[in-house]
């Protein structure tokens, strides 16, 4: 049967678009704010439930799902196999690689019933690499192996802030490669770096790839996928011709200028929205995670892990796309395309123009099956076209189709705003079709 259309009054995206400045960005009193935060409360994407954790709307839980969707088609072209470790991760794991006590405070830990230890995972290496080790006959024809998941991490932050870009409870696509030498490894980073910034591309957003420190995860190289922003919480160095970018952490403080062009290096601020890191025999030596040679000897694999911040990725794109009160997504990743806007209830256009506007409604959903979840109706009609643009303006729909004064023609002329060219087309309904026809949907 037809798809049901998606009215706007329906969803449930609790929307407070007309609160201005801090007061609509703070998840708790005295919390830092910034514009992705702000713009994610106001739009109801999300809601503060305790100080770093959030509860995922609808619309945003949507936008988490294409971004997921983007992320596995990169790791599938580079040979990845997605599966699933458990939150939970026993003390003993950690201790064998000496990270209980290295973390810190910043692990969550609990006791079971039996008095035994775990933590819940900010990142999963041991989990991993253990579960490789098990595998008694790992043959070299079987490596490269390139497992990956996506799930929720818990890092106990002493303070959240910004929304999702500092949080207690985040989502994380991570990556652990287990190669059989190390020149195979460094060919496996290459590779998995060139998928992050084929990502990134796609997303079409301003990212710069840093040399990072590899801190308490290890290893012996390491690089950060960073977004420019004023609001960043790490220091970047760059050189203006592109020969050269680094985190300052990893710098001495006499390095001013290129060291490829000597060119003076330039200061910034950025969101870590990636992180990856050659790792070597680190975790394959602690567990034993071998390998059998062509002459049937064991040896270590060479691992390497890799880490995209699925929900830091999504208030980073916000951060750096939108204004200061309109949300601009990546358009691939935006909860809908497309939102319609019949005449105001009472109009003169109502008669002649909101049949017209369902009917292309329905027959977009049915030429282009895509846009059947992705198309948005915005029946509150006792509202002027004017009121409900400039919400749909707020909420950054890549697509506004409007039944306006033209929609009384022969035949009807629909008002098209493409938000992110920034242009306003005329178009009938085989033109609007036309249109939304060139548009990707993960």
């Amino acid at each position: 049967g037809r798809a049901k259309r998606l009215l706007l009054s329906q969803l449930f995206q609790p929307l407070n678009l007309q609160a201005g400045g801090e007061a609509g960005g703070e998840g708790r009193a005295g919390e830092p704010s910034c514009r992705s935060q702000r713009l994610m409360l106001q739009a109801g994407l999300l809601q503060p439930s305790s100080p770093g954790c959030f509860h995922y709307l609808p619309p945003a839980v949507r936008a988490v799902e294409k971004l997921v969707r983007v992320m596995d088609e990169e790791m599938r072209a580079v040979g990845g196999q997605k599966l699933s470790m458990p939150s939970l991760s026993s003390a003993e794991l950690w201790r064998s690689s000496g990270r209980w006590e290295r973390m810190g405070p910043e692990l969550f830990r609990l006791v079971d019933r039996h008095g035994k230890s775990y933590c819940l995972g900010p990142t999963h290496e041991e989990a991993v690499t253990e579960l490789v080790a098990a595998q008694a006959n790992l043959s070299y024809k079987q490596l490269p192996l390139r497992l990956y998941q996506v799930t929720r991490k818990f890092r106990d932050e002493p303070k959240p802030r910004f929304g999702l870009l500092r949080s207690r409870e985040f989502y994380m696509k991570d990556m652990y490669t287990f190669d059989a030498s190390e020149e195979a490894a460094r060919q496996t980073y290459e590779l998995v770096c060139d998928a992050y910034r084929s990502l990134f591309h796609r997303l079409r957003l301003p990212f710069v790839r840093v040399r990072a420190a590899t801190g308490s995860i290890g290893g012996t190289v390491s690089h950060e996928f960073q977004l420019p922003a004023d609001i960043g919480e790490d220091r970047l160095v760059l050189c203006p011709a592109g020969h050269f970018a680094a985190n300052v952490e990893t710098l001495n403080e006499e390095q001013t200028s290129c060291p490829t062009c000597g060119e003076k290096l330039t200061q910034t601020r950025g969101i870590e929205v990636g992180h990856t890191f050659y790792l070597g025999t680190k975790y394959s030596s602690v567990f034993n995670a071998v390998f059998y040679s062509p002459d049937n000897k064991p040896q270590l694999a060479e691992m390497g892990c890799y880490g995209l911040g699925v929900t830091r990725i999504l208030a980073a794109s916000i951060e750096v796309l939108s204004t200061e009160d309109s949300i601009r997504w990546p358009s691939l990743i935006a909860p809908y395309q497309v939102c319609f806007i019949p005449p105001k209830r009472g109009s003169k256009e109502e008669e002649e123009g909101a049949g017209p506007l369902e009917q292309l409604y329905d027959n977009l959903t049915e030429v282009l099956p895509r846009f059947a979840g992705d198309s948005v109706l915005d029946d509150r009609t006792q509202l002027t076209i004017g009121k409900r643009l400039k919400d749909a303006n707020k909420l950054g729909y890549p697509y506004v189709v409007i039944a306006g004064k033209r929609v009384c023609e022969d035949p009807p002329v629909f008002e098209v705003w493409n938000q992110n060219a920034g242009e306003v087309l005329f178009l009938t309904k085989e033109g609007v079709i036309e249109l939304l026809s060139k548009v990707q949907v993960p």
